[in-house]
């Protein structure tokens, strides 16, 4: 499957991921925001409540207290005798004070025994010890102002409601103990307000000693209750001893709350309000049910859609990986044919000049065969191993794995002294036009090739035009490659070469198989097809690109691209001579692992007045080298060998530092190829006599210069 549509599957899977990732994220995001607003909602409203609690308690207990100072206020100076003596008209008294308080449920005055003298429930009053009350106890000890005493049950005879008492101290003229004067409250005026108030679920609210006892609660409880002062209320109410709040779990029922508290200014009671954590828990989880209710099918209906459209995006691209299967198995199939196209051009040709040699070499073979018979085919055997050479190197040019020799060269320059040959080339019919700038256009590149490839397409022109036209040669400068080309970019540009014909043009359909090895459209025998190839191969090896536009009718153009050279550089002349041939002695290592091109190149340099050494591998010429390499004056090495080839064997013998020149030979080599040469000389296979003693001699009479300008030591 191509990456693009890996990548879309894969972002729609992200996608879906994310459509339920990103909601659930928001989802538990707005959760934890919402548990703490609930929960700062319900601290508010629970302080709203304790607020309320805390007025009404507080006026209670004022109120309460008033009455007991007017009480005392009217037994102030009275003897427990008096009081008795008056008990009629004291109890209706304190019956009409308890009658106006609906939370008291009876007013008592106590002499120091802790005998009744008088109450607002009957009359006359019991004959009942209650010296044993706490309410008594605590004031008979000592002074202690106003005392809300425990939670008591009522004593026979009386019956009734639970209460708890608020009393003070009644003294003697003296100031001795006299006794207490009384209030029993009632705990259900609270309850029954706190029920009032206390609508919402889970309310709880409660009145509370400072000891921890509990005197009010809501909900209702049927037994005794207290906080423990060692317990978490009580450490917190010890931390923070007016008002505080806390998470706490009631020993009155055992249900946990959220609650605060508060004191009774001047009063050891503390109100307190607050809500079951189940309640706001509730609050939070009908909160959350509210954005499931609208969130829940958004979003499943956004990822049942990225389902839709990732199942429907899977079975486009099951479809375009089918179409792509079917589409490599036809290119297969066309590069199958390609090949069996260029393995057919290739036999063909190679078995017409195989033909031309076996039929020359039997003929040389009779003993009658006249001299200039004789000369005739050892001529032809020549011109057609120069045709097979040639044949090999533009098969090799367009597979781009010829050894190519860069050098820096002007192409004006170079198409200038082309034009003039080309005319030679291509007959008088055909008027040549060369259109070349005065500036100076660098190239590095292989100066032979380029030629090669301008011959090529100038001759193919030529062919087009049935001999008779136009040919317009133009060299210009250009910052950037067309766009349908895929070459990288040179940094200083291009120097592009058009060739432009007048002749039939081509067919847009042939675009893509011009340049194809054998592909012609010409008649059998009018050309080979591996022209324009050549051309394709030498572009792309040199880092350039090959382009043509053609119209049907109206010409063709074809536009070689080089990567432009720029600064000062020493613009070679590509059309050099080699230099003439001068016999001399010298004692040459020949490193082939061929036999029979080892003894032929062997021979060659032995008519030549040579003396050789032939090895068949890279490791044996170096075990000879180390026992004298003065005896040697050339190395001449093939390049592909087992084991070490002759460009490692060449940079051993220059890692070593031995004073010889070298010299390869190569039919084709991948690393020549990619590579180059490592500025050793070469010898392109196959080679003759002379072009083998041009190189030899080349290479030895570089080293008698380099020795005869070495300074005297």
């Amino acid at each position: 499957m191509p990456t693009a549509q890996r990548n879309s599957l894969r972002l729609l899977r992200w996608m879906m991921a994310a459509s339920l990732a990103l909601p659930l994220a928001l989802f538990l995001f707005a959760s934890a925001m919402s548990r703490i607003s609930t929960r700062e909602a319900a601290d508010q409203e629970i302080q709203r409540t304790l607020d309320v609690t805390h007025e009404h308690a507080l006026k209670v207990f004022e109120t309460i207290d008033r009455s007991l100072a007017e009480i005392t206020e009217v037994v102030r100076g009275m003897s427990d005798a008096e009081i008795v003596a008056r008990e009629k008209s004291l109890h209706e008294r304190l019956r009409r004070v308890a009658d106006t308080l609906p939370q008291v449920k009876s007013i008592w005055v106590f002499d120091a025994n802790g005998h009744a003298l008088v109450n607002s429930l009957v009359q006359p009053a019991p004959d009942i010890d209650f010296s044993d009350r706490d309410y008594f106890r605590i004031h008979a000890e000592r002074e202690i102002g106003t005392y809300i005493g425990e939670v008591l049950t009522p004593r026979a005879p009386y019956q009734g409601a639970r209460f708890f008492s608020v009393g003070r101290r009644r003294n003697n003229e003296d100031g001795s103990f006299g006794g207490v004067i009384q209030a029993s409250v009632l705990p259900e005026y609270f309850e029954n307000f706190y029920a009032k108030i206390g609508r919402e679920p889970g309310s709880f609210l409660a009145l509370i000693r400072t000891d921890g006892s509990i005197l009010a609660h809501f909900p209702v409880i049927d037994h005794d209750a207290r906080f423990e002062p060692s317990g978490p209320l009580g450490r917190q109410i010890v931390a923070n001893p007016e008002t505080g709040g806390m998470t706490i779990r009631s020993p009155a029922d055992g249900i946990e709350r959220r609650m605060r508290y508060q004191r009774l200014a001047e009063y050891p009671i503390y109100v307190s309000a607050g809500l079951e954590t189940s309640a706001i828990h509730a609050r939070w989880i009908a909160t959350m049910a509210q954005h499931l209710i609208f969130g829940i099918p958004a979003t499943a209906l956004l990822f049942g859609l990225l389902v839709l459209a990732y199942q429907r995006t899977e079975r486009l691209e099951e479809e375009a990986d089918r179409r792509i299967e079917a589409e490599d198995a036809l290119r297969h199939g066309q590069r199958l044919e390609a090949l069996g196209q260029l393995t057919g051009g290739v036999a063909h040709d190679f078995n017409n000049l195989l033909t031309v040699i076996r039929a020359s070499v039997d003929m040389l073979r009779r003993p009658d065969l006249p001299e200039p018979r004789r000369q005739r085919y050892i001529d032809a055997i020549s011109n057609t191993v120069n045709r097979a050479a040639k044949l090999t190197n533009q098969l090799l040019a367009f597979a781009r794995r010829q050894t190519l020799k860069p050098e820096v060269f002007d192409v004006c320059q170079n198409v200038r002294t082309l034009s003039e040959m080309i005319t030679t080339l291509i007959g008088s019919r055909i008027e040549i036009t060369a259109q070349v700038p005065d500036e100076t256009c660098l190239v590095n590149a292989d100066a032979g090739q380029f030629e090669t490839a301008i011959i090529n397409m100038a001759v193919n022109a030529r062919d087009a035009m049935d001999g008779v036209g136009r040919l317009t040669i133009a060299v210009r400068t250009v910052s950037k490659l067309p766009a349908e080309a895929i070459t990288p970019p040179s940094p200083h540009g291009h120097v592009a070469v058009s060739v432009t014909d007048t002749g039939v043009g081509i067919p847009q359909e042939l675009f893509g198989r011009i340049f194809e090895p054998f592909y012609t459209t010409k008649e059998v025998g009018h050309g080979t097809g591996l022209g324009l190839s050549q051309v394709f191969g030498f572009a792309k090896q040199s880092g350039g690109e090959v382009t043509v536009a053609s119209e049907v009718g109206k010409g063709s153009t074809f536009t070689l691209y080089l990567p432009r050279v720029v600064g000062r550089h020493s613009a070679q002349s590509p059309l050099t001579e080699d230099a003439p041939f001068d016999p001399t002695s010298a004692s040459v290592l020949i490193v082939e692992d061929n036999a029979e091109v080892g003894k032929f190149a062997a021979d060659t340099l032995t008519q030549l007045g040579c003396t050789c050494m032939l090895v068949e591998n890279a490791t044996h010429a170096l075990e000879e080298l180390a026992v004298d390499p003065d005896r040697f004056d050339l190395v001449f090495t093939d390049v592909v060998m087992p084991g070490m080839s002759g460009i490692e064997l060449a940079e051993e013998i220059r890692r070593q530092r031995l004073d010889l020149p070298i010299v390869l030979a190569s039919g084709y080599s991948q690393v020549l190829s990619q590579q180059g040469s490592g500025g050793f000389e070469l010898l392109q296979k196959p080679y003759s006599a002379e072009q083998l003693a041009r190189v030899l001699h080349k290479a030895t009479r570089s080293r008698r210069l380099k020795r005869d300008q070495a300074p005297a030591g």
